[in-house]
């Protein structure tokens, strides 16, 4: 069975997490970044299962929301409880993130950041 993410609508939009991700580097700092783009590739990958997924586009779908426990916009802190959705994911699909899947984060991450 496919997955796509976009039935998670509108909580999880492709156009919307990219969008997100470059509008908020700097803020969401390379930490959080790193964390949706390891999440993001991982759920790319095949051989992820379908829990998985939904696990992945469950966290990214938080990042997106505008209204969580602490907005975003909440200066310094905003993004922590971004950051422990997110960790919590990436522990629970943990098997799914491998060397490829980090490779691809950390080349988006240069890209992105620089060196």
């Amino acid at each position: 069975m496919e997955f796509n993410p976009n039935e998670l609508e509108p909580q999880f939009n492709e156009q919307r997490f990219w969008r997100k991700l470059r509008t908020n580097l700097r803020r969401a700092g390379k930490e959080v970044i790193r964390h949706c783009l390891c999440l993001h590739y991982a759920a790319q990958k095949p051989e992820t299962p379908l829990w998985a997924k939904t696990v992945v586009y469950g966290a990214l779908a938080y990042f997106l929301i505008p209204l969580d426990a602490i907005p975003d916009a909440v200066f310094v802190i905003g993004y922590s409880d971004d950051l422990a959705v997110l960790s919590a994911a990436l522990v629970t699909i943990s098997l799914y993130v491998d060397a490829e899947v980090e490779l691809q984060a950390d080349r988006k991450l240069r890209e992105w950041f620089g060196d």
